[in-house]
């Protein structure tokens, strides 16, 4: 295949929390909308895939689930990540003619090991590698990024890889920085940001996104990564990254899994939370219910200091005992067949989350999160339809496409 011919690749790179899968949602959204052909490859280091049953469930891939694949359990840049990406490759364009192949990695992800790897490849040519930088992180962690390349000097100084680096790093590989959750600190922060950010990569455009919104279009071009520009660095850090690339848990990141068919307590989860939540908790994620919304199934979605709940959907037990489901007496069997091959105590109802942080707090945040469910007593309680104090915000209602 002649260069020219080759199909371009864009990466979506960042931090965990910082906005990759919403954009990434809307990107797919655009493409059924503008018929723009295009196949998608979605990375999570958990072993619950959230972001991959979130993508997979939106309408377009639900239309077409040729058009994308999902890599969890490992880091796309470790040795086996760079191995399941290739067979996730070759799966798509087997049986596709994209267009465009769009890559949303894990926030542990490291984009050195995948521009080697596109270099390379016969079929597709890397286009563009986006970072996403959580600005209220930016914000909150860095001072609005001016304690980044002075803390970095540090980490030089006393020889440490830690997030910093990876972060850092992210950037300096980076064709293009977008500064998200730009809605959510003043505005005239948002250039000093810019400001602290650009001496790190001077030839990467910078430009802020709200609320996940991209346009396709800018995507579709025939511009190239530069490769040259990059090779001094990918020649002093392969051999730091290759120590490094048989680890799917690298930068001391813990990942802890928290599976239960019971609700959270709602007031003794805000209270947890916000005891024992601190930046070290860099992502937490996934599905579960709250005792004062049973019939909602909610979407968890903490990054830093900053929690997200979002409606994905009523759980199908919840449909059946509302009296008012306008429901056909055959829809409601149907249903009701579905749920006896439910396992859990309350049909399909059910909470998995997943925790990512530092090792030495992940353990603790974890447990506090557990000590939330409720117990024997409460679920009696619930039963008989008792009223749980519910702090949480009463307007979660975004959907997803």
């Amino acid at each position: 295949m002649n260069y020219s011919e080759k199909i371009p690749v864009v990466i979506i790179n960042g931090f965990l929390g910082s906005g990759k899968t919403t954009l990434f949602r809307d990107l797919l959204y655009q493409s059924k909308n503008k018929n723009i052909r295009v196949c998608a490859v979605v990375n999570d280091m958990s072993d619950l895939d959230v972001d991959g049953v979130l993508i997979g469930n939106s309408d377009v891939v639900e239309k077409n689930k040729n058009i994308m694949e999902s890599i969890h359990s490992c880091v796309l840049s470790s040795k086996k990540g760079i191995q399941k990406l290739d067979s996730a490759i070759n799966k798509l364009l087997s049986n596709q003619n994209p267009k465009l192949v769009i890559i949303e990695t894990s926030g542990s992800c490291h984009p050195m090991p995948l521009t080697q790897y596109f270099k390379k490849h016969p079929q597709l040519k890397l286009s563009k590698i986006l970072v996403l930088l959580d600005c209220l992180m930016l914000a909150q962690d860095h001072n609005y990024g001016r304690s980044i390349i002075p803390q970095m000097q540090d980490n030089f100084t006393n020889n440490t890889r830690n997030i910093l680096n990876l972060m850092v790093e992210q950037i300096m590989f980076s064709s293009h920085i977008l500064l998200t959750k730009a809605d959510r600190i003043k505005e005239s922060k948002l250039s000093d940001i810019a400001s602290r950010i650009k001496p790190i990569n001077p030839y990467a455009s910078i430009n802020s996104v709200h609320f996940g919104k991209l346009s396709i279009e800018s995507l579709v071009d025939y511009i190239d990564y530069d490769f040259d520009r990059v090779s001094k660095l990918v020649e002093e850090l392969k051999p730091i990254l290759e120590s490094e690339e048989q680890s799917d848990r690298p930068y001391d990141l813990a990942t802890r899994i928290i599976k239960d068919d019971r609700p959270f307590h709602p007031k003794r989860l805000w209270n947890i939370c916000h005891k024992y939540l601190d930046q070290r908790i860099y992502r937490s994620k996934g599905f579960f219910w709250l005792a004062s919304r049973s019939n909602f199934s909610l979407l968890w979605n903490q990054a830093g200091g900053g929690i997200n709940l979002e409606i994905i959907g009523s759980w199908r037990s919840g449909i059946v005992e509302d009296q008012d489901n306008g429901l056909s007496e055959i829809e409601i069997k149907i249903l009701e067949e579905n749920l006896a091959k439910e396992i859990g105590r309350f049909g399909d109802r059910h909470c998995d989350l997943t925790v990512i942080g530092d090792k030495i707090i992940v353990d603790q945040f974890t447990n506090a999160l557990r000590s939330c469910f409720l117990n024997d007593q409460e679920i009696e309680l619930w039963k008989n339809n008792y009223q749980f104090d519910d702090p949480w915000p009463k307007n979660i209602t975004k959907m997803i496409n």
